[in-house]
């Protein structure tokens, strides 16, 4: 089949797959949430009998990551998650004030075009799916090309057990020819509501050229900055396991070390006790060729590999235990790969003066890439934390945990999300760690509870003339004008019966 007839079958496929969508949502949308719980509960409880078939999946379809980790992260969408939505309240009368006499009514926005990574193929797929279904929507995919055989694995799953308890035909589908045209005329339908992207952005452009709402979670390059009140030796091993979870794709996790100038040498031998390895500048530089490809993008052949298939390649030695790579860096630059994500267990090391220079420092780290995504600080020092949390261009402030599972909800109490919101900051408009609460249109009810003679006060027609007969004088008109006003305003006041 020639590339041409690809595409315009992807295309045709798209709209299909939109219509569909349409019809079977305009039914979904008066089910009642307890009826779409059961829906959400059978496809949760599907799709995690296969978690850690699927996680093997993935990892042999995209070479990324590590199973077992991945297997941990199909649980918590399918587990942990479906726990924590299980009870929510979404669509219908989601809150009722009785004493002031409001309510607000959940709506959903209608169809949803996800888009998920192939870094996270399985756990962001059942994520979403779960997401969108519990708050009354119809959500189409367009699987990654890396990860397409997993993808539709799951969705294929995840259909059969929602159709199953109830779901109608068509509220949750895929495309099958994948093709970019087919991709963006999902976005571009009329009938599209919105757009849910994690982690593709080749497509996030198209994303907002189609003039939808989207929900990006973009590109991470989170900083982590190690202050003097630190508990150093929990601070590394939190790092490190964060950094290694998966091999480091996880886009919430840590990207550069900012440690003060008098901790910095404590800080380096910690990591070394653990399994970093401080790179020299050639190795750092033969590395740094293999984390951006020429186009100045992440070099997928370094995502997700070890530190010691990292070191390999790049033709260098390394100790057996070596679990993170580190380059000791003092400049900040789109062309230096150092300071920008890094998908993998290698990180930059930064010494800055005080924790003032720290705070500069982690600001042009997040200018440089990941603005509106994630920082972390490990510290004891709460004034520190606060000045941290109020300034920073970031949606997630971490404290004292490992931040590719604070970030996502595993260790925090942040909502459990695959899909990190990054706010205006990163280019999009919504900040959270994305919940069926961020898909849904909120319809306000208010009751009248004052009349339109309370708030209004009464004005005698012939002291609203005299008001502004003065003003008229005052401007120097004639007394004769001012009457004029005055009838007219009479004749105004009398008609609102005021």
């Amino acid at each position: 089949m020639s590339r041409i007839d690809n595409d315009l079958l992807s295309v045709q496929e798209a709209r299909i797959l939109v219509e569909n969508a349409r019809e079977a949502q305009k039914i979904l949308a008066v089910f009642p949430q307890e009826k779409l719980d059961i829906i959400v509960q059978n496809m949760a409880e599907e799709v995690s009998k296969l978690a850690k078939e699927l996680a093997i999946m993935a990892h042999e379809e995209t070479g990324f990551g590590k199973w077992q980790d991945k297997y941990i992260k199909n649980v918590f969408a399918s587990d942990f998650l479906y726990k924590k939505i299980r009870d929510m309240k979404v669509v219908g009368i989601i809150d009722e004030d009785k004493e002031n006499q409001t309510m607000d009514i959940g709506v959903p926005v209608g169809v949803i075009v996800a888009l998920p990574p192939s870094t996270n193929p399985v756990s962001t797929t059942i994520y979403k799916a779960l997401i969108a279904i519990k708050s009354g929507n119809a959500i189409i995919f367009s699987p990654h090309p890396k990860a397409k055989k997993t993808i539709t694995r799951t969705l294929d799953i995840l259909i059969k057990a929602a159709e199953e308890a109830g779901l109608p035909c068509g509220a949750i589908g895929y495309l099958r020819t994948i093709a970019y045209e087919g991709t963006v005329s999902l976005m571009n339908h009329k009938d599209t509501a919105l757009i849910l992207a994690t982690g593709v952005p080749k497509l996030a452009e198209a994303a907002y050229k189609s003039g939808k709402p989207v929900i990006y979670g973009g590109p991470g390059n989170g900083p982590v900055f190690i202050e003097r009140s630190a508990d150093i030796k929990k601070a590394v091993e939190n790092i490190i396991a964060s950094k290694t979870f998966d091999n480091g794709i996880v886009a919430a996790s840590e990207q550069s070390i900012v440690a003060e100038e008098c901790i910095a040498q404590e800080v380096k031998r910690e990591f070394e006790k653990n399994g970093g390895y401080f790179m020299s500048e050639k190795e750092a530089a033969e590395l740094g060729k293999l984390l951006l490809g020429l186009d100045g993008r992440i070099n997928p052949e370094s995502v997700g590999k070890s530190a010691l298939e990292l070191a390999k390649r790049a033709n260098f030695r390394v100790p057996a235990d070596t679990k993170v790579l580190i380059s000791e860096q003092k400049y900040v630059s789109p062309d230096n790969p150092y300071s920008r994500e890094k998908l993998c267990p290698v990180l930059a090391f930064y010494v800055e003066k005080d924790w003032k220079n720290a705070c500069e420092k982690c600001i042009e780290l997040l200018i440089n890439e990941g603005m509106g995504h994630t920082l972390v600080i490990h510290s004891k020092n709460e004034s520190v934390i606060r000045e941290f949390a109020l300034k920073k261009p970031v949606s997630r402030v971490l404290v004292n945990t490992p931040a590719s599972l604070g970030g996502i909800g595993v260790t925090t109490n942040l909502f459990p999300a695959l899909t990190l919101g990054c706010g205006t900051a990163g280019g999009g408009y919504i900040s959270d760690n994305v919940s069926p609460k961020n898909l849904i249109n909120i319809r306000k009810v208010g009751y009248g509870v004052r009349q339109l003679d309370e708030i209004t006060p009464k004005i005698r027609s012939e002291e609203v003339g005299k008001l502004n007969c003065n003003s008229y004088l005052a401007k120097g008109s004639s007394a004769e004008e001012s009457y004029d006003i005055k009838e007219f305003l009479d004749k105004l006041l009398d008609q609102l019966e005021l």
